[in-house]
């Protein structure tokens, strides 16, 4: 490691290997002796930490483990990420003294009374049922191989299924042998920015925090391209002569909802021609279309200059940990070697009953049967806010709306809604750190989460929170 770093080996090597030794992960071990390093003050407020690469070397710890302890402490605030610095031990992170000789016990954070947090599907709508009787025939009818070391490309029965389903129903262009199965987006991110591509990333003014704290981990810096009506402004590549990728949610605009207009979409293609570059599609919740006909893949347009990724967080449960690439030929390889030879990610049983469930029509059903749901869903909470004279947007797809605010109310509305024991977020926490357009105050209110029965009593909530301050 270079000698600006300090040394974690050194600091940290012997903390985490008895941590190691105490039930939990590893990923909870480093993050409990980097935390108590920084509370300490043996990690000083300013101190360039190495890259997780640097440090899962230093460790004999799995690189996507370091970036997601990395992760977490920048969004926890003991750590900064900033773009261009690396990441450095937060400032505000002072020393407090030894630790105690006896570590406080575990609390457990206490879950809401009304969850409209956005992203999340409702959990007990999991087809239980149909998803065992899958289970069953896939493991009936796995091949003996199926039990020896995985394929990094993942199962061949779950990239069949998936080629012929994103084919139909997303109007994907690839073949089996360019799919690969990871573990949802955050690991389809790794795999890439692992010496697959190389920054600068441009990337929407408003998106997962989390996403931007995991690249900026792997010294990824991120170019905010400004939002408007018609989705994120290609024009403004052309002044960033350094990026040769971009990020974009082309289908459904995460958060700020709607699609890349028409015009717009071509345009990034040809962008990327020009310049040799890459189009990383997030198709976070393709399959849920209530207003307008479905909006296909923009890789179907340029497979080879287009990364489509997908999973079934939304659309099944962010439980079974399983998502995909659609790659350029060119990048399979590349790919598969940053994944290693081991498929040591996605559950191959969890694989074999996917692939099943997809050939057997099940996942069809399932999400017919989702979209007319969360579709009475969205509409309850449409007509709720519009007697508040609010302005929803997004409405079309997805699994949540962003509602415009007055300015300067946001703030108060999240900790009123905190209050009131409302789960869910403000568009600022969306917002670019970068992002040179002024912010705009809203809400993100996911309408999938409760249950059947809780939804109506949650949205109750909301409407008398709303009420109070509009």
């Amino acid at each position: 490691m270079g000698n600006s770093w300090v040394n974690l080996a050194e600091e940290l090597g012997a903390a985490v290997h008895v941590e190691l030794a105490r039930p939990g992960s590893r990923r909870a071990a480093l993050i409990r002796a980097l935390r108590e390093a920084v509370r300490s003050g043996r990690l000083a407020p300013g101190t360039r930490l190495p890259p997780y690469r640097a440090v899962a070397a230093e460790l004999g710890l799995a690189r996507n483990t370091v970036a997601d302890a990395y992760a977490e402490l920048v969004a926890e605030g003991w750590l900064t990420a900033r773009q261009g610095a690396g990441t450095q031990v937060a400032h505000r992170a002072q020393a407090v003294g030894p630790p105690p000789v006896h570590p406080p016990a575990r609390t457990v954070r206490a879950l809401p009374l009304h969850n409209l947090e956005q992203g999340q599907p409702d959990a007990s709508s999991f087809p239980r049922r149909a998803w065992l009787a899958s289970a069953r025939r896939a493991l009936m009818d796995a091949p003996n191989d199926a039990f020896g070391p995985g394929d990094p490309r993942g199962r061949i029965e779950l990239r069949e299924a998936l080629a012929e389903y994103l084919a139909r129903a997303r109007g994907v262009r690839t073949t089996p042998e360019r799919l690969v199965v990871c573990s949802g987006f955050s690991h389809a991110l790794r795999l890439l920015f692992d010496g697959v591509l190389s920054g600068p990333l441009a990337v929407e003014s408003y998106g997962l925090a989390y996403h931007r704290a995991l690249l900026a981990a792997a010294s990824v810096r991120t170019v905010p391209l400004t939002l408007d009506e018609n989705g994120a402004r290609i024009d403004e590549l052309a002044r960033h002569d350094q990026v040769r990728a971009v990020l974009l949610t082309p289908a459904h605009q995460f958060p700020t909802g709607g699609p890349l207009a028409p015009a717009r979409r071509p345009a990034v293609l040809d962008w990327a021609r020009s310049r040799g570059g890459m189009l990383v599609e997030d198709d976070y919740d393709g399959e849920f279309r209530y207003d307008r006909q479905p909006v296909g893949a923009l890789q179907g347009l340029d497979p080879d200059h287009v990364v489509y990724v997908g999973s079934v967080s939304t659309s099944l449960s962010p439980a079974l940990r399983l998502g995909w690439m659609a790659l350029p030929d060119q990048l399979v390889d590349p790919v598969l070697a940053a994944k290693g030879e081991r498929e040591g990610w996605a559950n191959v049983l969890a694989q074999l009953t996917l692939a099943h469930f997809i050939s057997s029509g099940a996942y069809d059903r399932h999400i017919r049967r989702m979209r007319q749901r969360y579709r009475r869903r969205r509409d309850q909470l449409v007509t709720a806010v519009a007697e508040r004279h609010l302005q929803p947007t997004g409405i079309a797809a997805g699994l949540h709306v962003a509602l415009r605010l007055p300015p300067g109310t946001e703030q108060t509305l999240v900790e009123s809604a905190t209050a009131a024991g409302i789960a869910l977020d403000g568009l600022a926490a969306f917002r670019h750190p970068d992002a040179t357009v002024a912010p705009t105050d809203g809400l993100v209110v996911g309408y999938a989460a409760p249950s059947d029965h809780a939804y109506g009593p949650a949205l109750d909530a909301l409407c008398r929170v709303l009420a109070d301050h509009t």
